[in-house]
């Protein structure tokens, strides 16, 4: 049952015409904290848990984003569901496992969402019960009938990778909005350019309507200095950076030999495997993090601005993480934890101050986030949606016995069949797995355990790591007799949620 009916004559009115929405009488304060709260959905791309301040980081200088942690709740055990960045960002709108919505890059999982399941969302869904919604920078689904389809479910729209030449935005009588994404803006600024969209919106949101915002920014992916913003870039000019203990240089040949065929091993010889060329990188990558950080500072300050920001709530996470050079890896998908763990805070401005710097280590996963946002708009999670409902652990009210024991995580991206298409597709998927190239896994992490099987190898290669004494996943147990019956109980328990993922 719904918890909110926000359908009033007030929004009857607003949704009548955008000017009568404009000029809506400000509510009283009474009636302010009666309305559903507002919802800030910020993704970023690529970024691993540990480069942010909050999760420990030396490194990084994310003062913002630490502010958020330290006034809201962090999870400390949070997963992503699959960690490569399409298959990612639908499992956030959907609520729905890889191996449910098959929206990826490769045969079979290349499947294009139809309109109907995206129909099933949560911004989909928050708009139809009269949350006001609006989604700025990569969206990175393969959406069907695009842009028609968002243009059914955002009432503001910016997905745009870097400036207008790339997608549509809209209202189109927004001029503001059409000179932030002008064809001359400098690219550099892409992380900027996001950020103005966003407190566009801000500025453009009629009073006693809640509004859902979700932002996906490009940063902290690419690795180019033509992406880097320049004043940004002087404060880790000279900068040394730590380097992770399980680093590589060089190839890793204590990897399985099939990940030979995945990209993350040549993008490491290419970027990652060198000191020189992993500092390189990694002053990149913070520099892009602390860029993303002021959009924060500067979301925080216009809600104040606008006194809106004691009714929003803020969820700060990314679609996926990254090896950067640990296990002489590059890339992401594999299912170590430097790519499936992930950031995942949330800032409630209605919570009070016993409730701030909370960290929960709960299992949870990407397939929760749309579910929990539902929740705490108000809304019916619909059956579709997998997830669980985070909002009982941030009440303290969860019933930790009924609680999921591990998450499942997946990967079924091929590099070798990204380029492959029409009736070609399916005899070079038969061949890549014939000849044992592939290693599309799946698994389960739980808190004492990772556990995956790449298992349309012959034969199939599985991988057991105990955390608690190897958290760096350096000592593969699968073969070690005092570990037999956790390797049964283990591919049990995987198998039982793949199961569920498919119900």
């Amino acid at each position: 049952m719904k918890k909110f009916n926000f359908f009033n004559i007030s929004f009857l009115i607003l949704f009548l015409s955008q000017s009568t929405a404009l000029l809506a009488v400000t509510p009283t304060p009474s009636t302010k904290t009666d309305l559903p709260p507002n919802i800030v959905f910020l993704m970023t791309d690529d970024q691993r848990w540990d480069t942010i301040g909050s999760y420990g980081s030396k490194d990084a200088i994310t003062p913002n984003i630490d502010k958020l942690a330290a006034q809201g709740i962090s999870f400390d055990n949070a997963y992503h569901a699959v960690a490569i960045c399409m298959p990612s960002r639908t499992t956030i709108f959907t609520g729905r496992y890889f191996s449910d919505h098959r929206v990826g890059f490769t045969y079979p999982y290349n499947r294009t969402l139809p309109a109907t399941e995206f129909a099933q969302s949560y911004p989909a869904l928050m708009k139809a019960a009269g949350y006001r919604t609006g989604f700025v920078g990569k969206f990175g689904v393969s959406l069907e009938a695009l842009p028609e389809t968002v243009a059914d479910h955002f009432d503001f729209y910016a997905g745009i990778s870097t400036t207008s030449k790339k997608g549509p935005h809209f209202p189109k009588s927004d001029k503001k909005l059409a000179h932030i994404y002008r064809k001359d803006r400098n690219p550099k600024e892409r992380t900027l350019i996001k950020g103005d969209a966003m407190i566009r919106f801000l500025e453009t949101q009629p009073k006693g309507q809640p509004f859902s915002l979700s932002v996906s920014f490009d940063a902290v992916k690419n690795d180019r200095d033509t992406d880097m913003y320049g004043p940004h870039v002087e404060l880790f000019k000279d900068k040394k950076m730590q380097v992770p203990a399980n680093w590589v240089e060089g190839k890793n040949d204590q990897l399985p030999k099939v990940l030979d065929y995945s990209r993350s091993t040549y993008l490491h010889m290419q970027r990652t495997s060198t000191p020189e060329l992993y500092q390189t990188l990694a002053r990149r990558f913070a520099v892009q993090s602390y860029s993303v950080d002021e959009q924060v500072r500067r979301l925080v300050a216009k809600l104040e601005e606008l006194d809106l920001l004691d009714n929003t709530i803020i969820i700060y996470t990314s679609d996926n993480g990254r090896y950067h050079g640990s296990r002489g890896l590059y890339d992401k998908a594999i299912q170590y934890d430097e790519a499936i763990k992930q950031p995942l805070i949330v800032f409630d401005g209605r919570a009070s101050k016993e409730n701030h710097g909370r960290r929960i280590d709960a299992m949870v996963s990407s397939a929760d986030i749309a579910p929990t946002i539902l929740s705490l708009a108000g809304l019916d999670i619909p059956p579709v949606m997998k997830g669980y409902d985070l909002s009982p652990l941030m009440e303290g009210k969860q019933d930790m016995t009924k609680w999921r024991e591990g998450v499942l995580t997946e990967n079924f991206f091929i590099q070798e069949l990204l380029r492959t298409k029409g009736k070609q597709v399916e005899a070079k998927n038969n061949e890549v797995i014939k000849n044992n190239r592939s290693y599309r896994s799946r698994g389960i992490r739980t808190k004492q355990y990772q556990y995956f099987e790449y298992f349309e190898h012959t034969p199939v290669i599985e991988e057991l790591y105990e955390l608690a004494n190897d958290p760096d996943e350096q000592n593969n147990l699968v073969s070690d007799p005092n570990y037999k019956s956790t390797l049964a109980e283990m591919r049990k328990k995987a198998a039982q949620l793949y199961a569920q993922a498919l119900q």
